[in-house]
């Protein structure tokens, strides 16, 4: 995948209707402080289009970025971040399954984990949840440059452990330092737009 034009298309807030588009879709969830924005960032080959931020839970709404005019990138507020109040995470739960249930377009959803713990219990919800709405999801497992290269099979058993994820589960160490692991992704984006033609 060539990255020739990207921009931010539409954003969704809490009460705003989601878009009915057209081109495909690839969801990214994740822990606030997980490197989401990171890794959209470094996928669209942009320094700070997705805004990162020292301060997790930066993405409250729903943000479409469009890519090459021919697949959106759809960025999912980022659970698990304790500042904010319980009635606002179940804003933004009830925002999520809002979307995963209605979007016509939506291909696949990225989960994002820190590839240096054992996910948590918000990360196997997702993932169980992901599964519930009838998507497998492809797990990216963040901040591989932060592990030495001969901790990353113990690692990645502890991903998949944690997650309870079987054999047929994806899962692709990536860096957004290195940029490791985004030729994989850009080859499973280049299979859900061939499947589309």
């Amino acid at each position: 995948m060539i990255i020739r034009n990207v921009s931010l298309e539409t954003v969704c807030g809490i009460t705003s209707k989601l878009p009915d588009n057209q081109k495909i879709e690839v969801a990214f969830a994740g822990k606030s402080n997980v490197g989401k924005s990171s890794l959209i960032n470094a996928l669209m080959n942009r320094k700070s289009l997705a805004r990162t931020s020292a301060q997790p839970g930066k993405t409250q709404t729903i943000n479409y970025y469009n890519i090459n005019d021919e697949l959106y990138f759809v960025d999912l507020p980022g659970y698990g971040y304790a500042k904010v109040s319980q009635e606002t995470k179940e804003q933004w739960g009830r925002m999520v399954e809002r979307y995963l249930q209605t979007s016509r377009q939506l291909k696949a959803v990225f989960l994002l984990v820190d590839i240096r713990h054992r996910p948590g219990e918000n990360d196997r919800n997702m993932y169980d949840w992901i599964l519930h709405q009838g998507y497998q999801p492809i797990v990216i497992a963040t901040k591989l440059d932060k592990i030495k290269r001969s901790q990353l099979q113990k690692q990645l058993k502890e991903v998949r452990e944690g997650l309870d994820a079987g054999k047929d589960t994806t899962i692709i160490p990536f860096s957004a330092e290195t940029k490791q692991g985004r030729e994989e992704i850009y080859a499973l984006l280049d299979g859900f737009l061939a499947e589309n033609r």
